[in-house]
């Protein structure tokens, strides 16, 4: 029997599917669905062939559903799979039989390797061409927000007894009812992106801000650079086409590649924003190399304060996950005493790393 979370992860690659243009309705997802139980395919190979037979309509769709496998289950190694006990062979063998399907498989292969390799290579190191593929697997992230307990309850099977429903219940019917309970709503908590911009953060600069537009079109978010001067760029990131999102970024950030004052910048937002309300419970992720122009004295002031206000405070250095690092930066070591994680954010892998750690704040 399939798990729910296996099928879970299987109908959310059907989404990623439909959105890449794959005309996958619900009856063929219902009949992947069943063709993965019923043969108990468990591999990501068996997986591929099922879904290929049961999703794909029309040639035009395996290009398609080929580059979707690939981001969605990246690192896998696709083979065409032996026919089952009791199978026949004129069955198994559109699924994988033939010299097209094992050119294909070992394509595939390839591709799976590449991806693997890209997920945790250094984004400071890529090519044009894998800094391109890097930004179709950064769209493909799917963010979850952390969870808060608001103030106000709604009626539930179980929690707290509701006194006044009970009480409203038996005067109606006039007679004893069964006791209503009611329990706290669970909402979003908001998250916030502090990332700096300064020239030595320019080899991440593109990818951390392509990052923060899929956060920001997926969770309650403000988003905001750090250099010589604070801008929030909330607003340019929520424009659903991440070209014209970042190049509205661009404009509006004018101190792209400057120098870098964090402790002025987190006063500036403290002042303005965070102590305002935007802090306050908050989850806030500060994507930073530490280098700071200003006084450390000052960054360590301000992050004490951001400390008292956020509910977690995260601190992502590109540099934190190579080998030989030491945070001896003059930022990093201001920030330390008021961190609740130092993270790594030097490629994809890591930054899918953070998504977890702050849907577990």
């Amino acid at each position: 029997m399939t798990d729910t979370g296996s099928l879970v992860g299987l109908v959310g690659f059907a989404r990623v599917l439909r959105r890449a243009g794959v005309g996958c309705g619900v009856e063929r997802v219902g009949a992947f669905l069943r063709a993965v139980e019923v043969l108990g395919v468990s591999g990501a190979s068996g997986v591929y062939w099922a879904g290929r037979v049961a999703l794909c309509g029309e040639v035009d769709d395996l290009p398609r559903y080929d580059a979707a496998f690939v981001a969605w289950f990246g690192g896998v190694d696709v083979r065409a799979p032996r026919p089952a006990a009791g199978v026949r062979r004129s069955v198994a063998a559109p699924l994988g039989g033939g010299a097209a399907g094992e050119g294909r498989a070992r394509r595939l292969a390839v591709a799976a390797s590449e991806v693997e390799v890209l997920r945790r290579k250094d984004i400071a190191s890529l090519t044009p061409g894998e800094r391109e593929h890097l930004r179709e697997l950064l769209a493909a992230l799917r963010p979850v927000p952390p969870a808060r307990r608001g103030l106000r309850r709604r009626p539930a099977r179980r929690g707290a007894l509701d006194a006044r429903r009970t009480l409203r219940a038996m005067v109606s019917s006039g007679e004893p009812v069964r006791p209503l309970h009611r329990r706290r709503v669970v909402r979003a908590r908001r998250v916030v992106l502090l990332v700096d911009v300064s020239g030595s953060m320019k080899p991440y600069a593109d990818a951390l801000l392509r990052f923060a537009h899929v956060v920001a079109r997926r969770l309650p978010v403000e988003v905001f650079t750090l250099g010589t001067r604070l801008t929030r760029v909330t607003r340019q990131l929520r424009v659903r086409d991440p070209e014209r999102a970042l190049a509205a970024a661009a404009r509006a950030v004018p101190d792209f590649e400057g120098g870098t004052r964090l402790g002025e910048s987190l006063r500036a937002f403290l002042d303005r924003w965070g102590q305002r309300g935007t802090a306050r419970g908050a989850v806030v992720v500060v994507f930073s190399d530490g280098w700071e122009r200003g006084d450390p004295v000052l960054l360590g002031e301000q992050l004490a304060r951001l400390k008292r206000l956020a509910h977690k405070l995260f601190w992502v250095n590109p540099h934190a996950g190579k080998d030989g690092y030491e945070p001896v930066q003059s930022g990093i070591a201001a920030a330390a005493p008021h961190l609740d994680r130092l993270l790594a954010g030097h490629s994809l892998d890591t930054l899918r790393h953070l998504l977890r750690e702050v849907a577990r704040a």
